[in-house]
């Protein structure tokens, strides 16, 4: 663990935790809640990278700390989690952040390890990042889980199946997850980001229609997870799109996809 914060009072700001933080959509977050002022617990599997990253950015020692782990390792993202409540304290927000997109061809042997490895980061991980925080944030009564899932989970697009499938999941999950929760005062949060312009969309050999870069993202992002809101795609034109795709006739919407570029494979 690199830059890590003394035991909190309730005096302290709030705290957010964030993975998938050593890039993309999990910088933009932190520098996001940074600037309105939340503490910051960052997970990253390259953590010394992280906390190079967040001390370039001038963040103030104590107002943030990194923790070192890989979600699909569970039992690291959990002791990453119970690190943060003995360090900086119970977070007010998890987000699960960390993801991965990569191509698959199921008539491909060794495509079926891509679709473990999304499945086990995408969808384990993500209820491995909750895990730790569930039961103390409903025996406080609030907190918010944050996932983050995509508007590639509104229909299965070619040469994206472990993709769409883990983000389809993600939908799904979260919406068990807020039924668990909202009794006890937990809410959960599903973001689904349409084109975000990242490490992981910039090898898309096709049109990706409202890209947007990463720190307008965060900002639309932020205000829904201060709104509380259950579901949220952004931009919004994605949500119209998004909308149209999933009421169209499955014989329309093969047409429609049919020659559309394909997710690059691994190694591809």
């Amino acid at each position: 663990m690199a830059g890590a914060a003394p035991r909190v009072d309730s005096r302290q700001p709030p705290l957010v935790f964030i993975t998938g933080a050593s890039s993309g959509i999990g910088q933009a977050l932190a520098r996001r809640f940074h600037a309105a002022g939340w503490r910051l617990a960052l997970v990253a599997r390259r953590a010394e990278e992280t906390a190079a990253w967040a001390r370039a950015q001038g963040l103030a020692e104590g107002t943030w700390a990194v923790y070192a782990a890989d979600v699909r390792q569970t039992t690291d993202i959990v002791a990453a989690g119970k690190a943060c409540i003995a360090q900086q304290g119970l977070p007010d927000v998890v987000i699960a952040n960390a993801g991965i997109s990569i191509g698959m061809d199921s008539a491909i042997e060794a495509d079926l390890e891509v679709m473990r490895a999304t499945l086990e980061t995408n969808n384990l991980g993500m209820a491995a990042t909750f895990h730790p925080f569930i039961a103390p944030m409903c025996e406080r009564r609030s907190g918010t889980l944050v996932g983050i899932a995509s508007v590639a989970a509104i229909r299965g697009l070619p040469g994206h199946g472990a993709y769409c499938a883990s983000k389809a999941a993600v939908v799904s999950y979260c919406e068990s997850l807020r039924g668990d929760c909202r009794p006890f005062g937990v809410k959960v949060v599903t973001v689904a980001p349409g084109y975000i312009d990242t490490p992981l969309t910039q090898r898309n050999p096709y049109s990706m229609p409202f890209l947007m870069s990463p720190d307008d993202f965060a900002d639309r992002a932020y205000e829904a997870i201060k709104d509380g809101v259950s579901y949220r795609v952004i931009p919004w034109q994605m949500g119209v799109v998004a909308k149209l795709m999933r009421i169209l006739p499955n014989g329309l919407f093969d047409r429609l996809v049919a020659g559309r570029g394909r997710k690059p494979r691994q190694g591809s």
